[in-house]
């Protein structure tokens, strides 16, 4: 084994810890994992598990441009792999993206101020493949997000490319490939529906004998891409919409269906009325391009309420009076934040 480590420069303002549990969602995720220092996640380039270990490098002046330390460990990691991985970890941790529009109209939107205040540093997580994105869609379906998150858990400790050792093991996301030829009773054994079995073990192979090219969504506008995907069995609307969000990173696109989502926008914008999807889309155009961002501000309020969060850190206190405000009671609704 051997490792490498060399440092990224993430477009200022950036926090690891936020975007780190954007992109996880859940503490028990074992795919996405944050130990409250480092990022860690097994990613498979050119057929080869690596290891990935990412940490901010704190600098005692604040105004100091953020910096990313990141440690791969693998067999004969070169050139290739160094660019791989920061690729995927520019895409997954929205390195590059500049929110500078963004924070620009939040400084001229009350209701949208505090809230991009509390998480400001958080950027738009995006899964490495636009694969990913839409068996996550399929796997959390109709179900509430902590048994979506151990639905996936057991497909990547199943059938991901395993790391490590027998008493410290981690897996990455199985690919098409890990999942194609899989039998539906396979599948079902873990807790997922014979409707979604067929869907991703379909999906899977679609792609491994090149009839299917997700990647290639990223060349169509939104409404080529939802129609393309709507065409894929197990996929509906929220999946679609969901797939542009979060695998093909298109920020602008807010899942309407996303009933714990909505919820959250309704308390946000103090709305005694409920939403539907297009009362939704409504509410949030004079706030576009930025829909998808405010999706995400969404999940972050329903993950600080659960104290998985430290959002005081580094400078970013807010009041309990100023979140309550923001996030009404998300604990009495029994509504599930948004994926």
């Amino acid at each position: 084994m051997e490792s490498i480590t060399f440092e990224l420069a993430p477009t200022p303002p950036f926090r690891l810890d936020l975007t780190a549990w954007a992109l996880r969602r859940r503490p028990h995720n074992a795919v996405d994992r944050w130990d409250g220092t480092n990022y860690e996640r097994v990613l498979v380039i050119d057929g080869k598990p690596v290891a990935v270990a990412v940490q901010e490098i704190r600098h005692r002046d604040a105004s100091a441009p953020p910096r990313l330390r990141v440690t791969v460990t693998g067999r004969s990691i070169g050139a290739e792999v160094k660019r791989a991985v920061s690729e995927s970890l520019a895409r997954m941790l929205g390195i590059h993206a500049d929110l500078t529009g963004f924070y620009r109209l939040a400084s001229r939107d009350r209701r949208l101020a505090g809230m991009v205040r509390r998480f400001r540093g958080v950027k738009p997580p995006r899964f490495p493949s636009a694969f990913e994105g839409v068996v996550n869609g399929i796997a959390c379906q109709q179900l509430s997000l902590t048994l979506g998150i151990h639905l996936l858990n057991r497909l990547a400790e199943n059938f991901g490319v395993a790391w490590g050792t027998r008493d410290d093991r981690a897996h990455a996301f199985p690919r098409p490939r890990d999942l194609a030829g899989r039998t539906v009773e396979e599948l079902r054994a873990l807790g997922l529906s014979n409707h979604k079995a067929r869907a991703i073990i379909e999906l899977s192979e679609a792609i491994v004998a090149r009839h299917l090219d997700l990647e290639a969504l990223a060349t169509l506008n939104d409404q080529e891409a939802l129609a393309r995907l709507l065409e894929l069995r197990g996929v509906g609307r929220w999946t679609a919409e969901y797939t542009l969000l979060r695998g093909l990173g298109r920020t602008h696109i807010f899942p309407g269906d996303d009933v714990g989502a909505r919820h959250g926008v309704e308390r946000w914008l103090g709305r005694r009325k409920p939403l539907d999807y297009a009362g939704l889309h409504r509410v949030l155009r004079p706030r576009q391009p930025y829909a998808g961002l405010i999706y995400f501000h969404m999940l972050m309020i329903g993950l600080d309420e659960q104290g998985w969060l430290a959002t005081s850190e580094k400078g970013h206190d807010f009041s309990r009076a100023e979140a309550d405000q923001l996030s009404g009671s998300r604990r009495s609704s029994g509504a599930e934040p948004p994926l």
